[in-house]
């Protein structure tokens, strides 16, 4: 497996490499540190290799279809690995990669697979760091739409998050027969360490927890809570980081509800799950977008499993998934108005939430849970043998 991201945690990630071990493959990983972390480790039974990237390379990647700086560094790398090693395929965890995985898996007689977490064309098209003059030099959105239709046919596997998505490159042209839905759904063990874990009965908690980017929404949810009295027992509670939180931070200022909103920065996973339960309402603000409709969020079944109420913006595969297993409320993606209609239904309706709370967790034990959902994913690995 190849990823580009710092390794541990990426929980789709680890989930993955269990249940491929489990099914009597041995699954090793490669990835860059920015974090001088050893070069090679295990992990939790996964063997890592890792190698230093510079700030420049790292920054690279966002141009990297114009300029072969990023791939570079990761051509000689996997190199490395794949010349010593004995693999029968190479799995490339979300776009940037593809085309080395294509090249990789031709030179090594592998087979490919391309793993889609997100849809990154518009992912990229959308980011803060792309906006720029220079960001949008460096990242074409037409070059990565033909670059990720190219290498989803070429993949002898290809592994997409959500119905929604796998609709998506099929009316853009991807045909690949051997395509596969692996949802970002919880474990059902998830949650059982913290079985003793409970809201604070004093307080009425809201929780938001992931990165912090204009397109996550959160700005639309404290111009909401502006509009609404609120008791003075309500608290939101913000937990990530990301480039747009100083602005959310002004925004909360600028509200009056200091007192009210407070930001937890970027915490280990285990702690988030503790935040999710001590809340009482969960919260997926996404603005919608060709991304934010066909991806699909861990937070959503988190939240379920932890059988918490859950109120999202009407992202298509949101709507879905709420509509379905009837956990939650929804609400206009950019409306704050609509946002503070329905907070207020969930605040004013405790009965309820422990009805949406019930059913959002008879939906995960029933239907959206790993055990269920990857079992395709071996499948996958037999490549019609």
């Amino acid at each position: 497996m190849v990823l580009d991201h710092e390794f541990p945690s990426d929980i789709r990630v680890e989930k993955e490499i269990e249940t491929l071990n489990s099914a009597g493959h041995k699954v090793d990983l490669a990835c860059y540190t920015r974090t001088n972390r050893a070069t090679e480790e295990v992990y939790s039974g996964i063997k890592i290799f890792r190698k230093s990237i510079s700030n420049f390379l790292y920054k690279s990647s966002v141009g990297a279809l114009k300029f072969p700086f990023y791939f570079n560094f990761w051509k000689k790398f996997l190199d490395e690995i794949l010349r010593k090693g004995n693999y029968g395929a190479i799995h490339i965890h979300d776009l940037p990669l593809a085309a080395l995985g294509f090249q990789f898996a031709q030179k090594y007689d592998l087979k490919f697979v391309l793993d889609l977490h997100e849809n990154w064309p518009v992912l990229m098209k959308l980011s803060d760091h792309t906006q720029s003059l220079l960001g949008k030099f460096l990242n074409s959105h037409r070059q990565w739409l033909a670059y990720e239709k190219k290498y989803a046919n070429l993949a002898d596997g290809l592994i997409v998050v959500a119905p929604e998505m796998q609709e998506r490159l099929r009316k853009r042209g991807v045909e690949n027969e051997n395509t596969i839905i692996v949802p970002n759904t919880s474990k059902k063990d998830t949650f059982q360490f913290l079985k003793e874990v409970e809201p604070e009965p004093e307080f009425l908690t809201m929780l938001y927890t992931g990165g912090l980017t204009r397109h996550r929404g959160v700005q639309v949810v404290i111009e909401g809570l502006r509009q609404m009295k609120l008791h003075e027992n309500f608290r939101f509670w913000i937990v990530g980081s990301g480039r747009f939180e100083q602005e959310l931070r002004d925004l909360v200022k600028k509200a009056g509800l200091e007192n009210q909103v407070e930001f937890f920065g970027w915490q280990p996973q285990e702690k988030v799950f503790e935040f999710i339960m001590k809340s009482d309402i969960t919260l997926i603000p996404h603005l919608k977008s060709e991304h934010t409709d066909n991806t699909s969020p861990n937070k959503i079944f988190h939240y379920m499993l932890a059988q918490k109420p859950v109120l999202a913006s009407d992202c298509n595969y949101l709507k879905r998934i709420l509509n379905a297993a009837n956990c939650g409320l929804i609400y206009q993606n950019n409306s704050s108005e609509d946002f503070a209609r329905q907070l207020k239904e969930m605040i004013d309706s405790p009965d309820k939430r422990k009805i949406w709370g019930e059913n959002g967790l008879k939906a995960v034990k029933n239907e959206y849970n790993w055990e269920l959902t990857s079992r395709q994913l071996p499948v996958l690995y037999q490549f019609g043998n």
